[in-house]
């Protein structure tokens, strides 16, 4: 009850009174005195203002003059006026980011279309050099971690994001991802690669979309979040998740579902740091 009516109080009166105080005694306001004081990463892009959030990539340069203005800023303090920018670009930019990647998760696989066909053949070449594909409906498929003989089966849930995300690590970390498709062939504790990566794919996504990664992606980008590092993130959680399965020794494939959800529980566990930064170690 005490606690209740001292938060009433110190929002009804004392909060003005004592923004005020400090005001006139630093001679900043509040924002001011947060992007002036604080590191940059996500805890100060986080607390930026709430009437600045909504701001366009585009109208970021004028959200900022209108806040200066606002708040009696002068406009030659350029320290806060780069720190204000880029907090808003990254706060603009997660919200590009999330579209993006939503419209590519909504493209369904089409093997009619030739550009889909090269790439899941791509990931064929990157992950199997040294074995020829016998043909574009095979039971090959298999030796890749796909449920069957058709592999765009198994996008349906992802769409192009979830085969985009298997190339785009077979590409960059190559060696990575031919030596943990190596270990998902374990005769005990082995995976389906390709599938669990599709996964992957599905938890980086639900983590985006209900803002989880701002901390990362605001510490890890000065700037506009890019598809680049939605992609990175995902390489990281691959990479994590091959290592985290090994280490639980799972009786059986059947229990699958426990540790994904064990592993997703560590990696929101660890998203709530406000210094985090979640890379591929190798």
């Amino acid at each position: 009850m005490l606690v209740y009516i001292w938060g009433f109080l110190y929002r009804k009166y004392l909060r003005f009174w004592l923004k005020w105080i400090l005001r006139l005694l630093t001679r900043k306001c509040e924002l001011q005195r947060l992007l002036d004081g604080s590191a940059a990463g996500a805890r100060r892009t986080l607390s930026v203002l709430r009437n600045a959030v909504h701001a366009e990539e585009a109208d970021v340069e004028k959200c900022v003059k209108d806040v200066m203005q606002e708040k009696k800023i002068e406009q030659k303090n350029t320290e806060f006026k780069t720190n204000l920018h880029i907090s808003l670009l990254q706060i603009s930019g997660y919200k590009k980011l999330y579209l993006n990647v939503e419209n590519l998760r909504k493209v369904p696989y089409d093997s009619d279309n030739t550009e889909h066909e090269e790439q899941l053949i791509e990931l064929w070449n990157l992950l199997m050099p040294h074995e020829n594909l016998k043909a574009r409906i095979s039971k090959q498929w298999c030796d890749i971690g796909f449920q069957g003989d058709d592999p765009k089966t198994d996008f349906r849930g992802m769409g192009l994001l979830g085969l985009v995300n298997l190339v785009y690590f077979s590409k960059h970390y190559t060696d990575e991802a031919r030596q943990i498709l190596s270990r998902s062939n374990h005769p005990k504790l082995g995976y389906s690669y390709a599938i669990v990566g599709i996964n992957l794919t599905e938890m980086a996504y639900s983590l985006l979309k209900n803002g989880a990664l701002k901390s990362h992606l605001y510490n890890m980008v000065s700037g506009l979040p890019q598809m680049e590092h939605f992609h990175q993130f995902y390489c990281y959680l691959v990479y994590e998740f091959d290592k985290f399965w090994f280490e639980e020794e799972p009786e059986s494939i059947m229990h699958f579902n426990h540790y994904r959800e064990k592993f997703h529980e560590k990696i929101k566990s660890l998203l709530l740091d406000y210094s985090v930064i979640l890379t591929l170690q190798k």
